[in-house]
């Protein structure tokens, strides 16, 4: 209880934060929901440079929790096609980089000096950071796991940049391709934005990512937890 106590007085603007990640992006795609509604030919028809202006747009709304990755994935596969999906993976880099960077201005590493007064929780977290690669693959695979949100967790509790880039992408791929593929064939986007597992299809594909990704970091905690106890016990 102390440690908790602790840890949320000395981190009360990094946990408000987090839950402002979780909140917005519902505001946000309502919003966008609503623009499509008023105007659903705003992104038929761009030329490169406004499409390229909209990617970055998104990689930053993204990085700020302002629209879900899902939404974006899909919105861009329905007015854009398959000829979009290297800018849509761009984006999701983009947005990636900027919420790392983001989180590590806004924590400034308090967490972890925190953490630091409590070993058994610093040690866990350590060999969380040496398993990084499939921790954050795992986080991304999910589609109930929100982007910013995970991107803040992972910035503040130390993984490193390159590696948290370049694992982002590839987690990210195998849901925001399904995505991205229902937006291709979506004959309504805005049906589809405000129901996307609808369809026998959707719910066992979003099944099976979720139950992929919490049995996955089931296993890498477990893992790194296994660790820590028998370095004590050795060292005891």
């Amino acid at each position: 209880m102390a440690f908790l106590r602790e840890l949320f007085q000395k981190n009360f603007s990094t946990f408000l934060t987090m839950g402002l990640l979780v909140a917005v992006p519902v505001l946000g795609s309502a919003s966008v929901l609503g623009l499509l509604y008023e105007r659903p030919t705003l992104l038929q028809g761009l030329s490169l440079g406004q499409s390229l202006l909209y990617f970055l747009v998104v990689g930053l709304t993204m990085a700020l929790a302002l629209t879900p990755t899902t939404f974006v994935a899909i919105v861009t596969g329905y007015y854009f096609g398959w000829s979009g999906l290297a800018g849509m993976v761009a984006a999701y880099a983009i947005a990636a980089a900027l919420g790392y960077e983001l989180a590590r201005r806004l924590d400034h590493g308090k967490l972890r000096t925190v953490l630091h007064h409590f070993p058994k929780a610093d040690a866990v977290l350590a060999e969380l950071q040496s398993q990084s690669w499939p921790l954050i693959i795992l986080t991304r695979l999910s589609p109930v796991l929100p982007f910013a949100l995970m991107t803040f967790v992972l910035a503040i509790v130390g993984v490193a940049r390159r590696r948290f880039l370049t694992a982002s992408v590839l987690g990210m791929l195998p849901r925001s391709l399904f995505f991205y593929w229902l937006g291709t064939k979506a004959q309504d986007v805005l049906a589809l934005l405000r129901d996307p597992d609808e369809g026998t299809l959707s719910k066992l594909v979003l099944v099976g990512l979720v139950i992929a990704s919490l049995f996955g970091l089931y296993v890498v905690f477990n893992r790194a937890l296994q660790r820590v106890l028998r370095r004590n016990a050795s060292a005891t």
